[in-house]
């Protein structure tokens, strides 16, 4: 007989976050995450109350992956670094991006994270409206760059440049967009993850002029 190690709340998350990352949320159930642990789905119900919590759980495991900034750390080079590692996170694991945000029931690890970025916003001087609105900014330039990734029309091993010349773009009626393509993507190795950094960075010099100003109350 196999030893198993002990069931936890925290294991049966990680498995319905394998589930998840199989299936989908749609694949998430106790019957599919008690599989994955090798145990019928009942003797979950010892650690979660049932699928909702299940899924309150996920979305709180979400964020224990992602950088926290130091609160005490320049907030430009912190929010710069928590951006990216929300990225990859959302980016390994696509179903977050319609979970993170829809759950009635935050967890402490989802708080923990928000109440730890504001507060690195408000100790670099950010009054309270400002500091929610850059959160609400970057998060909201995060999670759309993630979602455009990861639905971009490329087949796998297609290049940006084979997927431009099958669009075979008439010059005389797109002359801007051909522009573009002529002197950024084709031959040019483009890649769209190169955009995040720069539109990252459009947003920050933004809210370091905003900071800047004599009212900066947001």
């Amino acid at each position: 007989m196999t030893n198993r190690p002990a069931l936890t709340r925290d294991r049966v998350i990680e498995a319905a976050a394998r589930v998840a990352d199989r299936a989908g949320l749609g694949g998430v159930s106790m019957r599919n995450v008690g599989k994955e642990l090798g145990v019928e789905a009942m003797s979950l119900y010892h650690h979660v109350a049932g699928k909702d919590d299940l899924l309150d759980g996920l979305a709180d495991w979400i964020f224990t992956g992602i950088e926290l900034p130091t609160p005490d750390r320049p907030w430009r080079p912190a929010m710069t670094d928590r951006a990216a590692s929300a990225r990859s996170v959302l980016s390994r694991h696509p179903w977050a991006l319609s979970l993170v945000e829809s759950r009635r029931t935050p967890g402490r690890a989802l708080l923990r994270h928000h109440d730890t970025v504001l507060g690195c916003l408000r100790r670099n001087g950010f009054p309270v409206a400002l500091a929610a609105h850059a959160f609400s900014a970057i998060d909201a330039y995060v999670y759309g760059f993630v979602q455009t990734e990861l639905n971009l029309p490329l087949q796998s091993g297609e290049g940006v440049d084979e997927f431009v010349s099958e669009l075979g773009l008439p010059a005389d009626t797109y002359p801007y967009l051909t522009e573009m393509v002529t002197e950024l993507v084709v031959g040019r190795g483009y890649e769209y993850a190169d955009e995040f950094d720069y539109g990252l960075g459009l947003i920050l010099d933004g809210l370091e002029e905003r900071l800047g100003r004599p009212d900066n109350s947001g």
